[in-house]
């Protein structure tokens, strides 16, 4: 009666825990290289093999029987990986295990021949630790070979017959502790699939396993072979056959590749600007209108242009007159200033800065005079990149003047770069006032 109960408990728990297994969440694996992974911690297995009365602990010799007759078992389990290296699984195994040749009668003799035992284990149950040797690729994130060792505890149900044997005698069925300690490796066919292939020994807590009682508890070993199958999402990988140092060397050249990508394009970028920069901003024709604005480009050498780039049919004889600077015109010149704004660290004049310019090269028109622009930085950066700057921003005031009109023989743009601050370069209000295009009239 008890036998009974204690196999339908077995088999209720099984069934439930394999419910459970195949009722778990199957979350989207996420695409996003540092998101937390998803991999296969549950699976199951099924084996066969061979079942014998000889272990490496015990032999002919000093065993109840002296010869062992190989007979098949069958097995498999339930596996929950807990950490690339260790999982937890629950074992069941049944068959036969067989000798004969008894050692307590002489040898040899046809007595001898003639003794033999046979036990059925109608059913066994075991809770064991596996021990996985993780996966230490450098280059491969799932191992194929996955050496392991495993220990536990468990309950089984078996009863032997004697045959000839005067020391031992048949029994009904008994059930009894044993523990299984077993190694062996699997071999990985793809990422839900291994082979595994194994041998246990199993100390079986009872020296009437095999119906012959001698003093000493006995033992019985399963060599088998089988199939794992992992249970989970399609495509993750296994726990156990998962190499994380892989996988971070993997990503860690992918976030390499991808910045020098965007390094390799920022630099690019750079020189087509500073390339089309130079373009628009050259005088290729040295008429003193910049290409951008040149609307006759390839003018002849000292031909005298308008503030278009284009010749003069016939120059007006210029009539030097005593020039008379208001406190209009110095108004008009002191509101560009004080409007005249460029890009961050680039010679590119703002829009807003227009209007006020557009002024500055109408009085000019309008009264011929002569201007001066003298650019000017703060101390930051190189002295051979403030000069550059300082020139440059000067020479774009220059050049938007000339395309509203203004006369480009009567426009000297000068850049000092940091040598003639009018504020200390100590503070950040101070630098400010030092970046600065000087307008002056006469």
């Amino acid at each position: 009666m008890n036998s009974k109960i204690t196999k339908s408990a077995l088999i209720l728990s099984l069934v439930g825990l394999s419910t459970s297994l195949f009722a778990q969440d199957m979350t989207s694996d996420s695409t996003k290289r540092f998101d937390k992974k998803e991999f296969r911690t549950w699976s199951i297995g099924l084996n066969g093999g061979i079942l014998s009365h000889y272990t490496p602990f015990n032999g002919s010799s000093n065993g109840d029987f002296r010869t062992p007759q190989e007979s098949w078992g069958y097995g498999g389990y339930i596996k929950k990986q807990i950490v690339p290296g260790f999982g937890i699984q629950a074992d069941f195994l049944a068959g036969k295990v067989k000798g004969f040749r008894s050692n307590v009668l002489p040898s040899p003799s046809a007595a001898q021949d003639n003794s033999s035992f046979e036990t059925k284990i109608d059913w066994s149950a075991a809770v064991s630790a596996n021990f996985t040797i993780a996966n230490l690729s450098l280059n491969q994130k799932r191992n194929f070979l996955s050496p392991y060792v495993t220990a536990g505890a468990g309950y089984m149900s078996s009863s032997a017959n004697v045959q000839n044997t005067p020391a031992g005698a048949s029994t009904g069925y008994n059930e009894n502790w044993f523990v299984p300690v077993g190694a062996g490796f699997k071999l990985g066919v793809s990422k839900g699939v291994n082979i595994d292939l194994g041998y246990t020994v199993s100390f079986v807590k009872s020296d009437n396993f095999d119906g012959v009682r001698s003093g000493s508890n006995d033992k019985f070993s399963y060599a088998h072979a089988g199939v794992e199958i992992a249970l989970g999402k399609k495509g993750t990988s296994q726990l156990q056959n998962y190499s994380p140092i892989a996988a971070i060397r993997e990503e860690s050249a992918a976030e390499s590749a991808e910045l020098r990508r965007a390094l390799s394009t920022s630099e690019q970028n750079r020189l087509r600007d500073q390339e089309q920069y130079a373009k628009d901003m050259g005088d290729d024709d040295m008429d003193g209108v910049a290409n951008k604005f040149d609307k006759c480009p390839g003018t002849p050498a000292n031909t005298v242009v308008d503030g278009a780039g284009c010749p003069l049919v016939a120059p007006k004889p210029v009539i030097r007159e005593k020039v008379i600077i208001t406190e209009s015109d110095r108004k008009v010149v002191s509101e560009a200033i004080r409007d005249l704004e460029f890009d961050l660290g680039k010679s590119t004049i703002k829009a807003t800065s227009y209007n006020t310019l557009n002024r500055v090269a109408a009085l000019l028109v309008e009264k011929n005079f002569s201007l001066k622009l003298a650019g000017h930085t703060d101390n930051t950066g190189s002295m051979a990149l403030n000069l550059r700057l300082s020139k440059d921003r000067a020479e774009a005031v220059k050049s938007y003047l000339v395309s509203q009109g203004a006369n480009p023989s009567r426009i000297e743009a000068t850049g000092y770069g940091p040598n003639q601050p009018i504020a200390t370069n100590k503070t950040a209000e101070g630098r400010q006032k030092n970046r600065r295009v000087e307008f002056t009239l006469y």
